[in-house]
Parts: C-alpha cells; structure tokens; sequence
C-alpha cells in the first residue's frame, strides 16, 4: 500500500473515532509545479489530517480562478498577484491569508530572436503575448515602466487564454516574445525556444499566487482557514524533505514529463514559501500602480490581509515540533516579511 493511501486511511479512521466529520472545501488551482504543496497535501492526506474534506478544482488561468472565488464558487484558491490585487483596486472585498509560490515567470523567445533581448528595453516596438491577469504580465508591465517604454504606446501586448497559447504565438511568429509561468517556459526550451529573462531578475523576490478568500466566507471560516493552513505549511515541509512523493504528487494534477515536473519545482527561480509576505505584496501593488495597471480608489492595502491566521498556524507547528529547525526558519521569515 503507498505512503500516501495509509496516511489517508489513518486520517479517515481517527476521524471516525471521534465522530468528526470532514469539513467540504473546495479549492481553485493552476495546473502548474509551484502549485505542488495542494498536491502534496491531498494525496499526502494532510488536509484529511487537518478534518478537511478539499475538492481540488483546475483552471487554466488566474483571472477565471478569481472570478469563481469572488463568485462564491470557490472557498478558497491561489491565482497570481495579479488578479487579487486588480479586483481590490475595484473594490472587491478579498482577503489574503497566506501564499503558495512566488517569482517563477519568464520572458521567451524564438532561438534566432533571443540574441537581441538582453533586457525588457530590447522588446520597444515588440508583440509580446502574455496570460491574462498573470503576475508575470504585471512584472513585465512594470519593468517596461522603469525602462522608460510606454506599455501602451511602445509595444503591443496580446492576453491570451493560458501559457501553451503564448508558446504556440511565440513559436508561429504571431509575436516576438511571450511571458509564461513554469514550468511552461521549460517546455517552451523543449520545443525549441529560448528563456531570455526570469522575472526575478525584473522584480527581485516578487510574490505569486497568494492563497484568497472571498469576504462573505472569510468571515464563516477562521476554524476551517487555519487547518488548510497547517495543511499547506506541512505539505512545504514535506516537499522539501521528499522529492520523489513530491513529483508522485505534481505527476497527478500536471500531465508533463516526470524529469521536466522536476526540473520545475525544485527550480532556483521557483519561491516555495506559504507565507503571506505582506512587504512584498505592497511593492507589487505600488508597481502595478507606478506602471497604470491599476488605478485603485484606496492605497490603503491592511484591510485585504489576515496574516494572524497563518502565523498561529505556524506557531502552533513550531510548538509542536520545539526542536525542529524548518519551523523556526519559517518563523523567522514570517517576521521578515510580514512584521
């Protein structure tokens, strides 16, 4: 029997011992690597552990995933930075409460065009095709800003549906360049392209998905939003303690080659942090305003955040586990980005 049946099977028989039922969650995800720890703790049985029942739910792209959140659709999803922060600027009423990802964006090119893109000031007078709502078009958007390259004069931009609509432009010459997530730009290298700028070398440490709540259901769940976050916070753990169940798990949810899925999650230009990363946030949301993504009726960014449910969720694993270093790392970063 796997590891992850008898784990589930455990978690399934103490719940019955108690008489607890599972609480239903449904959860919106990419079917992406840096999406892994969903993954991880479902098959793993961490959200079983923690009494939850999730029903993990695919889109193909972050503007859809937070419309069913902000529809009520969903209970809780992980779509960029971008999107939350779009629909904040309007004035939706979101709550974010911890992160599954960041960075992990990259600009791609065919192999014959890769030599003239050094930096984003190469692509003025570009088509560039990008994901909608996608952080790494908000990324882009911004260093063109920073460039001195008007985005909506200097280049032509294409938001199209999901990353292998952006290679397949890229690819056919539609446009010069295209921004994916990975581990997209990994098969973009396969099928021949080239990789000619990650994002964090645009945006040193920029946030990605970050885990939202509608306000409606934020309010109705606090008991239930602290289990899912254990569960996340347990399922990072266990990614980076266990690579082969890692990508047993990805390999489930993300139909790619074992080896690239690989590649992909345990990337230097992937962020695995679950942290909510507040300082960070807040500077992608002062980029997307400095670049006229949005033009938002608040600057005031406190009321979208409740960083205090992740945190008693970490405190209350680090109490649980006194001695062990991954946890108080965790602590520390908590202070340094969220304090």
């Amino acid at each position: 029997m796997k590891t992850s049946r008898i784990l589930y099977s455990l978690a399934a028989a103490a719940l019955l011992i108690t008489g607890a039922a599972a609480e239903p969650i449904k959860v919106g995800y990419l079917p992406v690597t840096g999406h892994a720890k969903f993954f991880v703790a479902k098959e793993q049985g961490l959200f079983a552990k923690e009494g939850l029942d999730v029903e993990l739910i695919e889109f193909q792209n972050s503007a859809d995933g937070l419309n069913a959140v902000v529809a009520g659709k969903l209970d809780i999803g992980a779509f960029g930075t971008t999107a939350p922060l779009a629909h904040i600027a309007k004035g939706t009423e979101l709550k974010i409460i911890g992160g599954i990802m960041g960075e992990d964006a990259a600009i791609i090119t065919t192999a014959p065009n890769a030599a003239a893109v050094k930096s984003v000031a190469d692509l003025k007078g570009k088509k560039i095709a990008t994901v909608r709502m996608a952080s790494g078009d908000a990324v882009l958007r911004g260093a063109l800003k920073d460039a001195g390259i008007n985005w909506k004069s200097d280049v032509q931009i294409f938001e199209l549906k999901n990353p292998p609509a952006v290679i397949e432009a890229v690819k056919s010459g539609q446009v010069d360049a295209g921004v994916v997530w990975g581990p997209h730009d990994l098969r973009a290298e396969e099928q021949g392209l080239k990789i000619v700028i990650h994002s964090n070398a645009l945006q040193p440490g920029h946030p990605c998905c970050r885990l939202v709540v509608a306000a409606d259901r934020y309010k109705d769940g606090a008991a239930w939003q602290e289990k899912f976050l254990r569960a996340i916070l347990r399922a990072e753990k266990f990614a980076a303690e266990n690579r082969k169940e890692t990508i047993d798990a990805i390999g489930k949810y993300v139909k790619l080659d074992r080896a690239l899925l690989e590649k992909g999650y345990y990337s230097p230009y992937l962020d695995q942090s679950s942290d909510p990363n507040i300082k960070g946030v807040k500077h992608f949301w002062d980029v997307m305003v400095a670049s006229e993504f949005i033009q938002p009726k608040s600057s005031d960014l406190s009321p979208y955040f409740d960083v205090k449910l992740y945190q008693k969720a970490l405190d209350g694993l680090a109490k649980e586990n006194p001695k062990d270093p991954f946890w108080q790392k965790l602590q520390k970063e908590f202070q340094r980005k969220d304090a």
